[in-house]
């Protein structure tokens, strides 16, 4: 990361550790030019502005939730058991995390999905506690905010953003209790700071910029894929399209259609297109997945005419979207999978935000008298071997044990 910036984080972070609330103050009327006096969002709030939402986009979200929350419980870890060859108990036990904070982005939008997103797979693992930040405007939290988190039954939300909610998330001060991990995307500022916070706290990745690669066939129409990459790019300057033809079909045909499609969009959508690399051929789907596999992509579309054999190819990857009519916004908002997930080539070894990520996993053992009678002398020689006697001692003193 820059240097200079990773000094500015550090400082301000220092700042909220030593001083707590009115650092946070202090760098949000500077950041955010807004002067705010309680940090926390009342949450009689948090039940208005879900009250007030349009009856269709109140439907949308909670629909939304019902879906997430269906998700969620579907793949969230169980505990397991089970009984090895000497009669031992060997096994898994999964327990929340005692506390989450979530980041919510402001900054160009406000973004509701990512509490949904985040929270509720935090209620499914049985957190405890979920405390959400957002940047405040000039009336504070945005509603859809506040909504989304009575919808997904936040009770803490904060009006703070940037490097200083981070801090505060971590650290604690008087009116935001310290959490035990810290998960959302951010800014280049969020991403630094919750790096330099990692060990202090809990993270879920590092997030960069939105990216996706739509590999398609002759089979995709050219409106479709230009379509997916148009979306990708309209949130960021900085986000990374990648459309990747495969066989016959026709690069120059999409680009033409996100010319076309893409007329009274945001002017940096169309430079995000005209990156160097965006458009590529390939001779068949399985050399343009390989090519993906080596992006590891946040996002990959596979708007091909058997998108599940071509899934089989995938292995690095935040989300799939098999087929024609799965655009990447149907995971973006309502499918079920989170949406926040790896980015800048993590997929290679991260994986999308889920249940898991607010759990501990704890390994268990039983031995009985039998197993320590039987192996205690070869761990014994085991531990000698490194030079641990004490650990020797503990075994041979289990094998020796009145059962």
């Amino acid at each position: 990361m820059d240097g200079e910036r990773e000094r500015q984080v550090a400082s301000i972070l220092d700042a909220v550790r030593r001083e707590g609330d009115a650092a946070v103050r202090r760098y949000t009327r500077q950041f955010d030019g807004v002067e705010i006096a309680g940090l926390r969002v009342a949450r009689d709030v948090l039940a208005r502005a879900e009250a007030a939402l349009p009856a269709e986009l109140r439907e949308a979200m909670h629909e939304a939730a019902a879906r997430i929350r269906r998700f969620h419980e579907e793949s969230r870890p169980r505990d397991r058991f089970f009984t090895g060859p000497d009669g031992e108990l060997l096994g898994e036990q999964w327990t929340a995390l005692d506390s989450v904070g979530i980041y919510a982005p402001g900054g160009r939008a406000a973004y509701p999905s990512t509490v949904l997103m985040a929270a509720i797979p935090a209620g499914v693992a049985g957190v405890p506690r979920i405390a959400v930040t957002s940047p405040p405007g000039a009336k504070g939290v945005s509603p859809l905010v506040c909504a989304a988190c009575a919808i997904a039954g936040v009770e803490e939300l904060y009006q703070a953003g940037g490097v200083q909610a981070i801090g505060a998330l971590a650290y604690g001060t008087e009116s935001i209790p310290a959490v035990d991990k810290i998960v959302g995307p951010g800014n280049a500022y969020v991403t630094c700071a919750k790096k330099l916070l990692y060990g202090t706290v809990g993270i879920d990745f590092l997030a960069g910029p939105s990216e996706v690669v739509v590999i398609f066939d002759a089979t995709a129409p050219a409106d479709a894929v230009a379509a997916e990459l148009l979306a990708q790019a309209e949130h960021d300057p900085d986000a990374r399209v990648f459309c990747f033809a495969a066989g016959d079909a026709s690069p120059a045909e999409v680009q033409a259609a996100a010319g076309r499609l893409g007329e009274g969009l945001p002017p940096h959508v169309a430079q995000v297109l005209e990156k160097p690399g965006t458009f590529r051929s390939f001779p068949d789907i399985a050399s343009a997945v390989e090519a993906s596999n080596a992006v590891a992509p946040e996002h990959l579309a596979l708007k091909v005419r058997d998108p599940r054999a071509a899934l089989a190819l995938v292995r690095c990857a935040g989300a799939v979207m098999l087929g024609g009519t799965t655009p990447v916004c149907f995971a973006d908002y309502f499918a079920g999978p989170s949406h926040v997930l790896p980015t800048g080539g993590t997929a290679r070894f991260s994986s999308g935000l889920g249940t898991a990520d607010f759990m501990r996993c704890t390994h268990v053992v039983q031995a009985p008298a039998a197993y320590a009678r039987r192996w205690g002398k070869v761990v014994a020689a085991f531990a000698r071997a490194e030079g641990l006697e004490a650990h020797a001692r503990s075994a041979e003193r289990a094998a020796e044990a009145e059962p």
